[in-house]
């Protein structure tokens, strides 16, 4: 009697299963790595304004700035970190980032908020120490 060579039908169905189930796992963790790289990359940006605005800006100015419409407000950081992860510059339309200034008179305000949407985190808030 011959025996014959190959795979059947179930071990072939099996091994489908298994790379079917590999794939899936693999996109489901790139996905969820993807989102958490654009929350840190948030964090930075929101953290890099919040010292340029306290460090920078304030020490010189004694007071913040009633608007973040152009990043020649803050001139010292990377215009890059104006613009959230999807492209969205802070002052545009629907932006991940906010800048909330406070108890304003004539354009000179006395606290802010900076805020940014997170995708696997709560929202991340920073406020002025003044």
């Amino acid at each position: 009697m011959k025996t014959k060579k190959g795979f059947t039908v179930l071990e072939l169905i099996l091994c489908i299963i298994f790379v079917g189930i590999f794939v899936v796992l693999f996109f489901f963790q790139k996905v969820n790595a993807d989102a958490m790289d654009r929350d840190e990359k948030r964090k930075t940006a929101i953290n890099a304004m919040f010292f340029a605005l306290e460090e920078g800006y304030y020490e010189k100015n004694q007071y913040y700035p009633e608007k973040i419409e152009k990043s020649e407000v803050l001139p010292w950081i990377d215009p890059n970190l104006f613009t959230d992860p999807y492209g969205t510059p802070l002052w545009g339309e629907g932006s991940n980032y906010v800048y909330e200034a406070k108890n304003c008179e004539d354009g000179k305000c006395k606290s802010y908020e900076l805020r940014s949407t997170m995708e696997k985190e709560d929202d991340y808030i920073k406020t002025s120490r003044h």
